[in-house]
C-alpha cells in the first residue's frame, strides 16, 4: 500500500521532471523472481530504475537511512521504506554480507524482484569497477533466479556526490537479456565459481553501459582518494575540497 502510493507520487514527479528513457523492458519477467544487477553511479539509481518498471523491485540500503534522528531522519526512513528499500546494518562487514544475502534470498523466494549493486558502492569517477562476489553470486546460486544486467546512464551527472540540487537532464536505463546460472546451483561455496559468475555479470553490464572497466574494487579507490585528500590538506597544499567529493558506501 505504502509502496504503491509512494511510487505513484514520487514516480510521477521523477518521470515528469527527468523523463528517463529505457531500453530492454521486455527482458523483465511479468511474474516470478529475478535479480537486477546494476552499475552504481548515483544516489538516485535506486529511484530511477523502479520508476520505469511495472513491478516492485527491492534494494538493500544502509541502516543509517532508517535510523537517523530528528524530523529529517524520520522522513528519510519513511521515504526509503515507501520505495521498497531494506535496511542492512553494515557495522560488521561479514555480518552485513550475510544479512544482505539472506534478505535477497527472502525477496526472491516471495517471487519478487531483487536489485543489487555488485560493485558494492557508487563509482567514484564514472568508471565500472570490479564486482564483489559475496552477494550477487551467492544469491543467484542459492535461488536459481535469472540475473538481468542493468546499466544506468548519466545518473551521476544529475546529482554528483556532494551536490544537493539535482540537474534536470534525461537519465537512461538499459536492461540486458537474463543470464542463467542454474548450472552452478549448489556451488555457492566455491569462490572460483562465485568469481566467474560475478565477472560474467560485470562484463554484461560493461557492454550495456559502455563504461571503462577497472579491475579493482571501487571501495579501494575511494579509500585512496580520501587518504590523498587528507594528505594534501595536512601538508598545506590543496584542500580536500579541491578533490572530487567521495561518498560512503551505500
Amino acid at each position: 500500500m505504502l509502496y504503491g502510493a509512494m511510487k505513484i507520487s514520487v514516480g510521477a514527479g521523477l518521470k515528469l521532471a527527468f523523463r528517463p528513457w529505457v531500453e530492454g523492458l521486455e527482458h523483465v519477467p511479468a511474474r516470478g523472481p529475478a535479480i537486477l544487477a546494476s552499475n552504481h553511479l548515483s544516489f538516485s539509481d535506486s529511484f530511477f530504475l523502479p520508476v520505469v518498471l511495472d513491478r516492485k523491485v527491492t534494494f538493500i540500503a544502509k541502516s543509517e537511512y532508517f535510523t537517523s534522528p530528528g524530523v529529517k531522519g524520520k522522513l528519510t526512513a519513511a521515504f526509503f521504506k515507501g520505495v521498497g528499500q531494506l535496511p542492512v546494518d553494515r557495522s560488521g562487514k561479514r555480518g552485513a554480507g550475510e544479512a544482505a544475502v539472506r534478505s535477497g534470498i527472502a525477496v526472491l523466494e516471495r517471487g519478487e524482484l531483487f536489485g543489487i549493486y555488485p560493485e558494492g558502492t557508487r563509482s567514484p569517477d564514472g568508471r565500472l569497477y570490479r564486482g564483489r562476489p559475496g552477494g550477487l553470486a551467492r544469491v543467484a546460486l542459492a535461488t536459481g533466479a535469472p540475473v538481468l544486467p542493468v546499466a544506468m546512464i548519466d545518473t551521476e551527472k544529475i546529482q554528483p556526490p556532494g551536490k544537493v540540487m539535482p540537474k534536470l537532464m534525461r537519465p537512461g536505463i538499459r536492461i540486458g537479456e537474463p543470464l542463467d546460472f542454474t548450472r552452478y546451483q549448489g556451488m555457492e561455496g566455491d569462490r572460483f565459481i562465485l568469481r566467474s559468475v560475478t565477472d560474467e555479470v560485470m562484463y554484461a553490464i560493461m557492454k550495456l553501459s559502455g563504461q571503462e572497466y577497472v579491475d579493482t574494487y571501487a571501495s579501494v579507490v575511494k579509500k585512496a582518494m580520501e587518504e590523498e585528500a587528507k594528505r594534501k590538506k595536512s601538508g598545506g597544499g590543496e584542500t580536500a575540497g579541491d578533490e572530487r567529493p567521495t561518498d560512503t558506501p551505500d
